[in-house]
This record gives structure tokens, sequence and C-alpha cells, in this order.
């Protein structure tokens, strides 16, 4: 009797240290990521508004058409996960292999597309005229960057589907570091101004990409995998991708319908608003990190055949998104006094933000249980319910936020929309992982 407690409690320790040996690191490379635009704004920032205002339209943009293909990382996690599950580390490689290739001609595709509408873009963005010139050459530059970042976006699911979460925080570090460097060197020690500061971010990330490709090309030696382009399995990781790229354009579309609806509602709204999105998407970064362990882990237990694992696994992932929720609900409601005045000294901005920062607490255990399930179905490789579940989600926020301006709705009612958003969201995770369906064993999907 004394010790059936002990084994209830094994499978939980075994799933608790292989989340945090995951997550943690996760957590880490996944906020390295916005400190490259925050160290460019510093940089640049001291050359003047105009060039500063001209790297944020350039960032905006560049920072959407690469956040469109993470599902090079998302759907090469799962890819992965389940080879390593399956024991066949040769073929785990390969399909990392062909993530990267076609990570490589999107990337080509993307700066065919960039470099001529720079212009247009830019003037899209309702650049002003003195901020247009310095947007158009920071963002031809930096597109020179975006195969690399995409090539880093497909490593970096290679190695999470290894099991490996700790060679991306190292090496999102680096980056950082010696983007900030390079930064400085080349705006003012070389006088380039915002065109060394896109040059460095270029180098920085063609950098951390070749780092990638070492450590996955001394991978595939070791394992007698073949680095030459597989036609058939660029297909293959291009088919999985296109459900994860409707989630996330849908996705996208929600929160640029929210940031709309709150321009409408008046300028204290949209400031508020502003610093909700970004409270919101730091916390996303904690949520997220556990979702991303859950990609891997899932995908291992499924390619392994182990059906009951991945089960029980899923279930301490929930319980985990549900803990970690609630802390950061807590430490919202907790730190809104001193986290505002940070941002703002405006009472009617303090006045919009702290009601709705409310709803954004309350919402977290919620936002939790999401992001965990997201990761479970990615992992399992079910991208086209993923799609499907999206597309409904946002079939229901629209009207619900639009409806926010004509019923005479302030932030907060936006803010309960996007809660709004998260339990559809929720619901539809929750049916399909309590179906089983998302359960298919085996070294393929």
């Amino acid at each position: 009797m004394t010790q059936a407690p002990a084994r209830s409690r094994t499978p939980r320790r075994r799933h608790d240290r292989e989340i945090i040996a995951l997550a943690v690191p996760a957590f880490g490379a996944l906020v390295a990521e916005p400190l490259f635009v925050m160290a460019d704004s510093a940089i640049v920032g001291h050359l003047g508004t105009a060039q500063l205002a001209g790297l944020g339209i350039a960032s905006a943009l560049l920072t959407t058409a690469v956040s469109v293909f993470v599902f090079l990382a998302y759907a090469t996690t799962a890819a992965v996960s389940r080879r390593v599950g399956a024991g066949d580390l040769q073929s785990a490689i390969r399909q990392g292999m062909d993530g990267i290739w076609l990570a490589l001609l999107l990337g080509a595709a993307v700066i065919a597309v960039v470099l001529p509408t720079a212009p247009a873009l830019v003037e899209l963005f309702g650049a002003s005229d003195t901020a247009a010139p310095y947007a158009i050459t920071y963002l031809r530059i930096s597109a020179l960057g975006i195969p690399a970042m995409l090539v880093v976006l497909a490593a970096t699911g290679v190695l999470r589907g290894l099991q490996n979460t700790r060679t991306p925080l190292y090496v999102a570090i680096a980056g950082f570091v010696a983007n900030a460097v390079l930064n400085v060197v080349l705006v003012y020690g070389a006088g380039l101004g915002i065109a060394g500061s896109a040059w460095g971010t270029v180098i920085a990330q063609c950098g951390m990409a070749a780092v990638y490709l070492w450590v996955v090309v001394r991978g595939a030696r070791r394992h007698g995998a073949s680095l030459r382009p597989d036609v058939a399995g660029i297909r293959a990781s291009a088919q999985a991708g296109v459900p994860l790229l409707v989630r996330t354009l849908s996705l996208r579309a929600i929160l640029m319908i929210t940031t709309a609806v709150a321009a409408r509602l008046g300028d204290a709204d949209i400031a508020a608003h502003q610093i909700i999105l970004s409270l919101w998407s730091l916390l996303a970064f904690a949520l997220d990190a556990i979702a991303i362990a859950g990609q891997a882990i899932i995908g291992r237990y499924l390619g392994a055949g182990d059906a009951r694992g991945a089960r029980e696994a899923c279930r301490r992932m929930v319980e985990w998104g549900v803990a970690v929720g609630i802390a950061l609900g807590l430490l919202v409601v907790l730190s809104r006094p001193v986290f505002l005045p940070l941002f703002t000294g405006d009472s009617a901005v303090t006045d919009a933000a702290l009601p709705a920062l409310v709803i954004v607490a309350v919402s977290q255990p919620i936002c939790g249980v999401v992001y965990v399930l997201d990761g479970v179905l990615m992992g399992a490789g079910d991208g086209p319910y993923l799609a499907w579940a999206m597309l409904l989600t946002l079939a229901v926020f629209t009207p619900a936020a639009l409806l926010v301006p004509a019923f005479g709705g302030g932030l907060t009612a936006l803010w309960a929309a996007m809660t709004l958003m998260m339990a559809v969201r929720l619901v539809t995770l929750w049916l399909r992982t309590r179906s089983g369906r998302w359960v298919v064993t085996g070294a393929t999907r």
C-alpha cells in the first residue's frame, strides 16, 4: 500500500525532468529573439527619430515575413522527434535536412519579392517622407539575411526534435551579443548609420545559421545521413508545413484585427493596448517554452510506439500549463503598480490598461492549457486539425472584436474578446485531445 504512491509519482517525476530540461533552455532562446530588435532600436535610436521610425517599420515587415514561416521549426520538430523515438537517427537528420533545404528555397523566394517591392511595402505601412528612405535601406539590406533566419528556424526544429534545446539557447545568446557588437562597430565606428545596423543583423544571423549547419552536418556525417537535397523529402516538409502556415496566418490576422480595433477606441486605448500586448507576448514566451517541450516529447513517444507514455506526458504538461498560467496571472496582478509606470505616466493610459490587465491575468491559466495542447498536437503532427480549429477561432473572434466599438465597449471589452478567442481554442484543442485521434504511433504519421 505504501509503495503505490511512489510508483505513481515516478512517471510524473520523469516527465517533470524532461519538461524542465527542454522548456527552460527553450524559454531562454525565445526571450533572446526579441532582444535583437531591442538592441537595434537602442543603437539606431541615437541616430535620430527618423532613423528609429524607419527601423520600426522595416523591423515590423521583417518580423512578419519570418514569423509566417515559423512552421519550419514546428513541422521539423514533430517529424524529427518521431524518428528519434523510432530509433532511426539517420532518417531523423535526413528529415531535418529536408526542412533546411526548404528554408533556403523559401528564403530565396522572399528575397526575390522583398528587394524590388521594398518601397511599396514601406509606403503601405504609412511611413513618413523622412522615415521612408531609412526603412527602405534597412529592409533591403536585412532581407539578405532572411534565408539565414529561416535556416535558423528549421535547424532549431531539428535540434528540438533531437531533444536538444540547449544548443539553440547558446546560439541565440551568442547571436545577440554578436549583433549588438556589430551594430555599434558598423553604425558608429564605420559610420554606416542605419545601413550598418542592418548589415550587423545580417552578419549575426548568417553566423547563427552557420553554427546550426555545422552542428547538423556533423550529426549527419556521424549517422550516415545524406546532405543532398531530396525533392520528395522537401515536398513532404512543405506539405506538412501548409496547415501550420494556415494556423499561423489565422493567428496573425487575430492580432492585426485586435490592434486595428484598439486604434479605433482612441489614443489612450491604443497606447494601453500596445503596453498590454507587449506583456502578453512576454507571458506567451514562458507558456510557449512548455509547448516546445511538448512538441519534442510527444513526437518521441509516438515515434517509439508508446501511446500510453504520450498520453501521460500530455496530462502532466497540461498540469504544468495550468500551474504556470496561475503563477503568471498572479504575477500580472501583483506587478501592475510597478509595471505600468515603466511605460507611461499618462493617467488616461493607466486607467485604460488597469482593468484590461485583470482580464489578461485571469485568462493566463486558459492560455497555459491552450499553449500546451497546441504543442502536443503539433508534436503529434496533427497540423490539419490545428488549421481548421484556428480558422474556426478566427471566425468566432472577428465579429466579437468588431462589435466592441459598435456597442461602446473599451479596451477591457476588447481583451475580453481576446479571452473568448483563447477559450474557443481551448475547447477545440481539448475536444481533439480527448478524442484520442491525435495518438498515431510510428516513425511517420
